[in-house]
């Protein structure tokens, strides 16, 4: 694969760091349906974006243990925005699973975040623009290659 050097006239990277964080928080904060903490948010993102998985394989993805995935398992069950069911695979194992409610939800709030990264892109010159529409997919390639990676 071919790797590109970044200019040295453009922003350091600790600046375009800050840009991203400050576009995450931005795009983040805008989600605002089902009033989840960012936790449940993103436990729930990525049951909606890679269907049910086992707790342990959730609180591993998610960088947690495996008892405050439960816990916050347990608080969504209770919202009523996922459910335990059992693993056909393994009669011992339980998956977890977005809900109906849970689903529309997670399509609410992508919407939400979508909607304003379209706010933003649109305050930006034609040029910003393009180089966006570029960069973008460009970085979530880049990361799809590293995790494809042995």
């Amino acid at each position: 694969m071919h790797k590109r050097v970044m200019d040295s006239a453009g922003p350091a990277p600790d600046d375009l760091m800050l840009s991203v964080e400050q576009l995450v928080r931005h795009v983040r904060h805008s989600a605002t349906a089902g009033s989840l903490s960012t936790a449940a948010s993103s436990a729930l993102g990525r049951l909606g974006r890679e269907g049910p998985q086992r707790l342990s394989e959730l609180a591993r993805a998610e960088g947690v243990s495996q008892p405050n995935m439960t816990q916050l398992v347990t608080r969504m069950e209770r919202a009523g925005l996922v459910r335990r069911t059992a693993d056909s695979s393994d009669g011992r194992g339980v998956l977890v699973e977005a809900t109906a409610a849970g689903l529309d939800v997670f399509r609410q709030r992508r919407a939400e975040r979508t909607e304003a990264l379209r706010e933003l892109i649109e305050e930006l010159t034609e040029e910003e623009q393009h180089a966006v529409q570029l960069a973008l997919p460009a970085l979530a390639r880049a990361i799809a290659d590293r995790r494809e990676r042995p």
